[in-house]
């Protein structure tokens, strides 16, 4: 697995990591979990680690609390190869919930520190100041090694960055994908100035469609599916090799599955060029537009 310097940090990261939004859930968003696919999610992480993908994400809303618990059984016996990520929700982020939500994530997660805390998504509720001063305290506790954000804009990332009074913004993570491209108007040059890493999630869109079922959105998977058969890949991989080329200097994704198959085909994105021309042809059929949109918050 290919790595590169993860922002300002001196940490060496695999460009392609792992997701677990929903792992946990294996009913379509009913919340019944069945424990033999709870536990092949389980495996897949595993799988993803052993294939070098140890970059693990996660939060304490993902299934209130059980994702984290399923990447704790996973990265059990093993938590020194992981970069290991978790997210407090706005609501919580208060100094004091902040501090508690950090270590009830600890608890579940069976570890005494996290790699990378972020804040889930800009908070109506409680101040950027007090949350990142929770944060630092973290740090200098030892629970945290690094502080992020996840769906900050430019003017957010700006005023995350102005409370810091020790400690600096490794990380804004945000949606990204082939038709969620408007990040890389302003939010990633900004990043990329400011030497934070940018961490892509949902590459595949949504609930992994990223294309509608409409003439045209089938004209976009035939040409994926072209430059796929051309290198002998997969439409899956030519996506998350594009991606992770948009910007080199800074950015990652984030893929989610509980598949062992598609772990392996995920781990095996990258290390291969597109052609130019390839390169072209996906921009034409995926435009940047020419303004960031509103972030989505997952």
């Amino acid at each position: 697995m290919i790595k590169r310097k993860f922002g300002w940090t001196d940490v060496q990261l695999p460009i392609i990591g792992q997701g677990t939004w929903l792992i946990e859930d294996n009913s379509g968003g009913g919340g019944q979990y069945r424990r033999n696919d709870t536990q092949l999610a389980v495996k897949a992480l595993q799988l993803g680690l052993e294939l070098g993908m140890t970059h693990i994400d996660t939060a304490e809303m993902y299934g209130n609390g059980r994702a984290e618990e399923l990447v704790g059984e996973a990265i059990a016996g093993r938590r020194t190869e992981v970069f290991l990520v978790s997210k407090v929700l706005p609501s919580n982020a208060s100094y004091e919930g902040t501090i508690k939500s950090c270590r009830q994530s600890l608890k579940r997660l069976k570890t005494d520190y996290l790699d990378l805390y972020l804040l889930h998504w800009p908070s109506g509720s409680h101040s950027i100041g007090e949350t990142m001063r929770a944060m630092e305290k973290l740090v200098s506790e030892g629970l945290v090694r690094y502080i992020g954000v996840s769906n900050f804009g430019v003017e957010e990332l700006k005023e995350a960055e102005k409370a810091m009074r020790n400690e600096r913004i490794a990380c804004n993570q945000v949606l990204h994908h082939l038709g969620y491209r408007g990040i890389e108007n302003s939010i990633l040059p900004y990043c990329a100035k400011q030497e934070i890493a940018v961490v892509g999630y949902s590459p595949f869109g949504h609930n992994g469609s990223l294309f509608s079922s409409s003439s045209q959105g089938n004209n976009k998977r035939r040409m994926l599916e072209e430059i796929a058969r051309r290198h002998g890949k997969t439409p899956r991989q030519v996506v998350l090799n594009f991606l992770t080329s948009v910007h080199p200097a800074n950015i990652f994704t984030i893929p989610k599955t509980s598949n062992p198959n598609h772990v392996r085909e995920n781990s095996e994105s990258v290390g291969w060029d597109l052609a130019r021309d390839e390169i072209a042809s996906i921009n034409e059929a995926f435009p940047v537009p020419d303004h960031d949109g509103p972030l989505e918050m997952i």
